[in-house]
């Protein structure tokens, strides 16, 4: 194969930025010979032509699974008594993650540098709050391999749950996607046909066949299709891209817990990962008022961080933990009960984290019997529209005979 010359930009470990060029088979080669030489790419082109890829800015981001199986290794080495450095450079050797094996580089480098590990991972946004306080707590207390433990068995957890949401999703979204195309395509391709028979013989068509021929007239009709699909996935992009901010919360997190069926779903998600990530910080040793800011950031939901912010007013004035948790409804009263007994016993962890299990009982109930009631209910939905389509193309055939007579 023809060698091509790429022009290579990287950061050295004394953190002096260094271009070379190279001629190499592939963009892939060139990167692999940067690593090589213990230097972390920062971006490629090839030799006479602008910039075409930014390596740090243009990757996505880390994927909760691949910071899962990291944080898990990293406590295991920690534990066997390898130093932090041959830990990293290790797990960036094996990691399957290009973009976490480029961070690992650059956390590594900063940690020879002198930084602390916390240090080195807050300046990486892909690294959670919650993993950074941990981490910051365990160098404190210089229990940092049990930390990452925790901070592993966290991360799990989260993985586990979210991949129950999706099992319980996936299903009614599959389903409502067939039946979305099975009837635009009748609409388009089959209702025309019968459409064009009943025109030949004339007379009145009955109110089903008409309300589905107009149906299909408007949907094949570019002056409405063209626009209603530009509309939608116009709504889709904006939501995408607005989901996570405030004003959009603030309307869309209440309606989350009101979804007939999926709601109760939703919230007890919440619960399970607000006292896991609650209880995880607290046997970490991280301060109570830091753990509210972090549980608060990370629960993902403006209701429970009203909450949480509320409480951390409570605990400034010395009230605690529970009071404030029973102005809001999705804390269930055994919820607050299990938190006021945590915090007089001295065991609000330990509380925290039992509360945590059970939710995650629910969730994993719950979302087996969404299963077992969703699957015969979509199939009769299905089979209902669909049904109730050929009927209603069907109905003028038995009036042919009268209209031939």
């Amino acid at each position: 194969m023809p060698l091509t010359e790429y022009l290579v930009k990287a950061r050295a470990r004394n953190g002096s930025l260094v271009e070379s060029k190279m001629k190499v088979i592939s963009e892939a080669e060139a990167l692999a010979r940067v690593r090589q030489q213990g230097m972390t790419p920062i971006a490629v082109e090839v030799s006479g032509r602008g910039m075409n890829k930014e390596l740090h800015l243009r990757k996505p981001r880390v994927k909760l699974k691949d910071m899962a199986i990291f944080t898990r290794q990293f406590a295991t080495m920690l534990a066997s008594g390898l130093p932090i450095l041959r830990c990293l450079s290790i797990l960036s050797e094996q990691t399957e993650s290009d973009r976490l094996r480029d961070l690992l580089l650059e956390v590594r480098d900063q940690v020879e540098k002198g930084d602390s590990l916390s240090g080195a991972l807050a300046d990486h946004e892909d690294f959670p709050p919650l993993m950074v306080a941990m981490v910051r707590a365990g160098e404190l207390g210089g229990f940092l391999d049990s930390t990452m433990l925790q901070i592993a068995e966290s991360i799990e957890a989260d993985v586990k749950l979210r991949g129950k949401i999706k099992a319980a999703l996936t299903y009614p979204i599959a389903v409502a996607v067939l039946a979305v195309l099975i009837v635009t395509g009748m609409l388009i391709f089959i209702v025309p046909v019968f459409a064009g028979l009943f025109a030949e013989f004339g007379g009145e068509l009955p109110l089903p066949t008409r309300i589905l021929v107009g149906a299909s007239h408007l949907v094949t009709n570019p002056m409405f299709f063209v626009p209603f699909l530009t509309i939608v996935i116009g709504a889709t992009w904006w939501y995408r891209k607005n989901k996570n901010k405030p004003r959009v919360k603030r309307v869309m997190d209440p309606l989350r817990f009101r979804i007939p069926v999926f709601g109760k779903l939703f919230q007890k998600v919440a619960l399970a990962r607000f006292t896991r990530n609650f209880s995880t910080l607290l046997k970490a040793g991280v301060p109570i008022l830091t753990t509210l800011d972090i549980v608060g950031e990370t629960s993902g939901n403006v209701i429970i961080m009203d909450a949480v912010a509320e409480v951390k007013d409570s605990v400034r004035d010395g009230t605690g933990i529970a009071k404030p948790l029973t102005e809001h409804s999705i804390f269930p009263e055994m919820v607050v009960q299990m938190i006021a007994v945590g915090e007089d016993t001295g065991a609000l962890d330990a509380m925290l984290s039992k509360i945590a299990d059970f939710y995650d009982q629910e969730v994993e109930a719950t979302t087996e019997s969404l299963m077992a009631l969703l699957e015969p209910i979509m199939i009769m939905v299905l089979g209902g529209v669909v049904g109730a389509m050929i009927i209603a193309m069907y109905m003028p055939i038995f009036m042919i005979f009268d209209l031939i007579k």
